[in-house]
């Protein structure tokens, strides 16, 4: 196993009713004046917003309104925030939706705490030194930004989508009350579900050492995530598989699921945040349709690892052809993402692309990459290139 640091400063209020604790959280926070940052009008036509108000009203506190985030945030939308902040003498931001909702949050918070252009953080040209203080009221399990360090923003000028992580943006608090994801698409749960995953496997898929405490947390998350999937195919108001699912998604992407395995390959994630920076794709639906040809094209320098996922993960049979079993394990998977409804390819997300599509997008990540990215398998662009036209027979 590796060193390693681990961070999760987030309180967490998990549960039915949860969110009638957002006035009495916010209150902790010493703040002023609050903006209300949420997606669109679902939030309002289900009284969510209204509650929040009400619960701030009763601790106090000031608040101003900023909805209209969509998925793949944008900056227009960050700049927004950060004038308005400026304006009212906003110094806390309450994120009320899903990652979209949060990441925008968190880039707001870095444009007005560390001053300047706030696309310099997604642009390598400068770290932020400062977040304004974050609170979240989670309304979708997928991102799991609501106890990360990361946050990503697409540009609408040139469609670059990229991505900022620092500490300082984790949120202080996350209210997660599993009722919330229940009148959720069917489509919009799976994308969330295959999400959840990725950010531990993303983890799991490592060349480096092993934790065998660590390896057991993500399979077992794993595990728990594909069971409750199938579940809310079913009954999509199941309360313990929402709540299951929900609490999947904080934990896949708040370090656990990579503690001591030096997991952090994160390349699926890059490559496919040019599917849905360009043609604005579901993030989760996109990584979906590129997973596999990527687990096959990395397959032979990390073998063990994918025996292992196959076997204690997707329940295969132990065998003595490691790679034979290994294979075996990618294809269940993409089996179970077509069982929720989940594309396993380019094509299958509705997008007809021709080579010089597919050359443009391996250019952009590998500029977004500063040449490379992944460590399963080190990828360059010619590298991207190859898995992007994989995915796209």
């Amino acid at each position: 196993m590796f060193d390693f640091n681990y961070y999760t400063p987030t309180e967490v209020i998990f549960g039915k009713n949860a969110e009638e604790q957002v006035g009495k959280s916010v209150k902790k926070q010493s703040c002023k004046k609050v903006l209300i940052h949420y997606g669109g009008n679902s939030a309002l036509r289900s009284g969510l917003i209204d509650r929040i108000k009400s619960s701030l009203d009763d601790a106090s506190i000031e608040y101003v309104l900023l909805g209209g985030v969509v998925p793949n945030p944008r900056l227009s939308l960050v700049y927004e925030g950060i004038e308005l902040c400026r304006k009212e003498g906003v110094d806390f931001i309450l994120a009320v939706g899903g990652g979209s909702v949060i990441d925008s949050a968190k880039a707001i918070g870095y444009g007005v705490a560390s001053g300047g252009d706030a696309w310099d953080f997604f642009n390598f040209k400068r770290k932020p030194s400062a977040c304004l203080p974050i609170g979240v009221v989670l309304t979708i399990a997928a991102a799991g930004s609501e106890m990360s360090n990361s946050c990503v923003i697409t540009n609408g000028d040139g469609q670059i989508k990229r991505g900022c992580t620092s500490d300082l943006s984790r949120p202080r608090f996350a209210i997660m009350n599993p009722e919330l994801t229940m009148t959720l698409p069917a489509y919009q749960t799976s994308c969330g579900c295959v999400d959840i995953l990725m950010h531990t496997m993303e983890r799991y898929f490592t060349p480096g050492g092993n934790m065998e405490l660590t390896d057991g947390i993500a399979e077992a998350l794993m595990r728990t995530v594909i069971n409750n999937a199938r579940i809310l195919m079913k009954d999509p108001t199941n309360y313990n598989a929402r709540a299951e699912i929900m609490w999947a998604g904080s934990l896949s992407h708040n370090g656990l699921t990579g503690c001591g395995n030096g997991g952090n390959d994160f390349a699926t994630h890059r490559i496919e945040h040019e599917l849905s920076g360009n043609y604005d794709v579901a993030h989760g639906a996109g990584l979906a349709a590129l997973w596999g040809t990527w687990a096959r094209y990395v397959l032979d320098n990390i073998p063990e690892r994918f025996y292992k996922f196959a076997t204690r993960v997707m329940g295969c049979a132990e065998s003595e052809d490691i790679k034979a079993t290994a294979l075996e394990g990618i294809c269940a998977i993409e089996d179970f993402f077509r069982e929720i409804n989940m594309p396993t390819s380019i094509k299958e997300l509705g997008l007809d692309l021709c080579d010089d599509d597919l050359a443009v997008m391996a250019r952009k990540c590998a500029i977004t990459t500063r040449g490379h990215t992944g460590s399963a398998k080190v990828l360059y662009e010619a590298d991207m290139l190859n898995i992007f036209r994989g995915a796209n027979k």
